[in-house]
């Protein structure tokens, strides 16, 4: 029988260095479980280090926490990745570790890039800044989090800078993704208005939080059996008669948009 999860599927931590020194991986289950939220991802610029510590803790305390990440790609466009288990996540590191430019970050400039533990200690940062893109393409991304097993959902599709729209003009027909996101600016509708041919594709909306008052500020309905990747990864795909509902908002950021 499937049930409805309430799912928030884009989030910084403290690690981004644009997240806010609030956003620890204890004060984000925290919050997303005020909110209501069955299911958030942790998405951080261009490392999975910050994962691990808020699945722990979601476990605890009964949310589950999908583990992903934010990469830039090297036409700068950003895409989330989403996988399966630690062994994955860990391969997609090695990925990472390996293609981001060795810049080291200014936290003067761009802000910290913290490494927490449960109990908010600090126990390490990234070196290098993870707003650089990275040195492989779309495609290339694609076909590395496949071959690990995860999924590929282009991020924000619609927004002004960072998006395939903004950097490339358009979604291009024969894109290979698992879903796409678009922001709240838009809806599904709206987008198929313009890009009909985006309609063999599901997509999400999420919060992209960055402070820990947004998170669940917009979140998405996933109708699956259990909260699990698997059954996340056949609503994403609309199998078995899972699917996701998105562009939910909380009322208070909805007379906010209008």
């Amino acid at each position: 029988m499937l049930s409805p999860f309430k799912a928030d599927l884009h989030i910084h931590t403290v690690l981004s260095p644009c997240g806010d020194l609030e956003m620890s991986p204890s004060a984000i289950v925290e919050r997303a479980l005020a909110r209501g939220l069955d299911m958030i991802a942790i998405t951080d610029h261009n490392t999975t280090r910050q994962v691990k510590v808020t699945q722990k803790i979601g476990r605890e305390k009964g949310l589950f926490v999908l583990g992903g990440v934010e990469v830039t790609s090297q036409e700068e466009t950003h895409c989330l990745c989403y996988f399966a288990d630690e062994g994955q996540l860990d391969a997609f590191q090695d990925f990472l570790d390996a293609h981001l430019p060795p810049i080291p970050n200014d936290e003067d400039r761009f802000g910290y890039q913290l490494i927490v533990d449960e109990n908010d200690e600090i126990v390490g940062e990234e070196e290098y800044h993870l707003l650089n893109a990275i040195d492989v393409d779309i495609d290339g991304i694609y076909d590395e989090v496949h071959c690990i097993g995860g999924l590929f959902v282009p991020a924000h599709i619609n927004k002004g800078t960072t998006s395939l729209m903004s950097q490339l003009g358009f979604v291009p027909p024969d894109l290979r993704a698992d879903g796409l996101e678009i922001n709240f600016r838009t809806t599904r509708e709206e987008t198929l208005k313009k890009f009909a041919y985006l309609k063999r594709f599901t997509f999400i909306t999420d919060s992209d939080a960055h402070f820990i008052d947004n998170v669940g500020d917009v979140y998405n309905v996933v109708y699956m059996e259990h909260r699990t990747f698997d059954e996340f990864a056949k609503a994403l795909h609309g199998e078995d008669g899972r699917s996701i509902d998105t562009m939910y908002f909380r009322e208070h950021k909805l007379r906010k948009i209008l």
